[in-house]
């Protein structure tokens, strides 16, 4: 099981995407042993429908269970089922963000684990400058609704999480981000003028960093490639698919089926195209920056 021991030795694989590969060995040596879903969650005294869940990583895992399932499924070296049970230990750990539990939505907690193990992310925003470029002030311009002094400590907590999660751009495994944003964003005066124009230089620094990248889609380019803002997320395991995300008003949601990666996909290869180059983007920033 050199796939399982790999993942299992990958520090940057946090609990969320640990569980999802985790899961996904376990479908696989189903499959092999030719057992149904509903077998399986038999032997464990379960439901087909939590069978289903575990191998999609959706739910956390008990050692037991787990023991269980490698049983049936004829996994008796001990080197082997200890992998597994490493893994299983590793995935119930919880991430650096659970201790934010209480100011984020139960959504958003997969999203923050799989940002933090992804290879490489690619975003589009209409709207705002990404979460992972904001700075503090305009980050506390959108969580307040624009009404700054009034930020209660749930806002705060938002806006701490907001700011934790932009230090895996820093760390030695950082992830490749390519952005993508509206020439609006530019101009849009979040939290003021004074704010906008340190976000603009903030961004002017953060592009200089050769792992981060940005474009700019000019106004009469605008519209085209995408009806919303967007994330795709890639891993570098073999185990993970890759993985859209879209927020809304009232939740999250998750985009993993080959076709809806797909059509991610080709409003990417357009937004590319529409988009003006890093260089010709820059200069915009500073244009931008001038004029703020």
């Amino acid at each position: 099981m050199a796939a399982i021991e790999g993942a299992a030795g990958e520090q940057s694989a946090g609990p969320t995407a640990r569980r999802m590969i985790l899961g996904a060995q376990l479908r696989r040596l189903r499959e092999q042993a030719g057992i149904s879903r509903a077998d399986a969650g038999y032997h464990i005294r379960a439901s087909e429908s939590k069978i289903s869940r575990l191998e999609l990583g959706r739910v956390g895992f008990k050692e037991r269970d787990v023991t269980d399932l490698l049983t049936m499924y004829g996994i008796g070296d001990a080197e082997e089922r200890a992998s597994f049970l490493t893994m299983v230990k590793q995935s119930n750990n919880p991430g650096w963000w659970q201790k934010f539990n209480e100011y984020m939505p139960k959504w958003f907690d997969d999203y923050v684990g799989l940002e933090e193990a992804a290879a490489r992310i690619q975003t589009y925003e209409l709207q705002f400058v990404p979460g992972l470029l904001q700075t503090e002030d305009y980050a506390r311009a959108i969580v307040t609704h624009g009404l700054p002094e009034t930020a209660n400590e749930a806002a705060e907590g938002r806006l701490a999480l907001r700011m934790r999660r932009q230090r895996l751009l820093f760390r030695p495994n950082a992830p490749r981000l390519w952005a993508v944003i509206d020439e609006s964003v530019l101009h849009r005066p979040i939290g003021g003028r004074d704010v906008l124009r340190k976000q603009l230089d903030q961004l002017l620094e953060l592009t200089k960093m050769p792992h981060i990248t940005l474009q700019v889609v000019p106004y009469e380019r605008s519209g085209y490639a995408a009806e919303g803002a967007f994330t795709l997320l890639r891993f570098s395991e073999p185990e993970l698919p890759n993985i859209a995300y879209i927020e809304h008003i009232a939740g999250g949601l998750y985009l993993d089926r080959p076709d809806e990666i797909e059509l991610i996909g080709r409003s990417l290869d357009r937004l590319a195209v529409d988009a003006e180059t890093p260089d010709r983007s820059r200069q915009m920033l500073l244009k931008a920056h001038a004029a703020a």
